[in-house]
């Protein structure tokens, strides 16, 4: 993570305590506790009658496509209108190329919004959470999504700006409503480099050329560390070598994934909820 980092975080967590501000559920600012404090907590929370989740286990299938059906209920189908409003609507460019790409892309958002305010990838991966590990996932996710789209070249990439602009104002609304206005332009600005320089380094990682534990160590620095050191200790490796797993397993499955799923947002990242139980061993 780069070391603008605790900088922005410490200005957000000032800014919180002098106006004596409840954050919200979206983004928690709090003070940061080491990874393995975390992990202590955790394993200190679990009953004893309940398997840990054995991570070795975990994103070694073989990536698949994560279209949904066409008939799946959790599908997003564009909207259908007859009669006057239809030639109405279509008058005011709501059928256009662009307001359908702006409404995918609000599909999308919401897909990566589902998955990285689950709980349950906090609990898979131990993780406190915190504004800095919710943004960081909400960064990772967002790369997953423009990577794939810019398979699809000018049209993904212009798909890919509309979700930009939709995450953007997204972070902006979140860090707002958590108290903080005075200067939030100069803070959008930092987290607006954070992100660009998470993009490059998970970029550069999965390259082929790349070394193999070149990304759990980009994804430890940029998710997992606390002060930006390069190298995750032996307790947290594990996690952030499943991190890097489930990252290039979605890498994989996305590509899988058609383009017309993509563009409309129909389809879902990998359930967590599945991955946990194979990992206790229940199929």
């Amino acid at each position: 993570m780069l070391p603008r980092w605790g900088r922005t975080i410490t200005n957000l967590s000032r800014v919180g305590l002098q106006n004596k501000l409840k954050f919200g559920k979206d983004f928690n600012v709090v003070s940061c506790r080491s990874y393995a404090k975390v992990v202590a907590d955790s394993m200190d929370r679990s009953l004893p009658s309940e398997p840990l989740i054995n991570l070795d286990r975990m994103f070694w299938s073989k990536p698949c496509s994560l279209a949904l059906a066409p008939d799946s209920p959790l599908g997003a189908e564009e909207p259908k209108y007859e009669g006057v409003k239809h030639f109405i609507l279509k008058l005011m460019l709501f059928y256009s190329k662009q307001s359908k790409s702006i409404r995918g892309a609000n599909v999308v958002y919401r897909r990566i919004i589902s998955q990285v305010d689950k709980p349950l990838i906090y609990e898979v991966f131990n993780l406190e959470k915190t504004f800095k590990t919710t943004f960081s996932l909400l960064v990772l996710h967002m790369w997953l999504c423009l990577r794939r789209l810019k398979e699809e070249g000018k049209e993904g990439v212009e798909f890919g700006q509309y979700l930009y602009e939709i995450y953007n104002h997204d972070v902006e609304l979140r860090v707002s409503k958590a108290g903080v206005n005075l200067l939030l332009i100069r803070w959008m600005k930092d987290l607006e480099k954070i992100f660009y320089g998470n993009i490059v380094a998970y970029d550069s990682a999965i390259l082929p050329e790349a070394r193999s534990d070149e990304l759990p160590k980009v994804i430890w620095r940029n998710i997992f560390s606390d002060d930006g050191s390069s190298q995750p200790n032996d307790a947290a490796s594990r996690t952030a070598q499943a991190m890097a797993r489930y990252a290039r397993r979605e890498v994989g499955c996305l590509s899988l994934t058609d383009k017309e799923a993509m563009l409309s947002g129909n389809f879902m990242f990998t359930s967590l909820e599945t991955e946990k139980l194979n990992s206790k061993g229940c199929r």
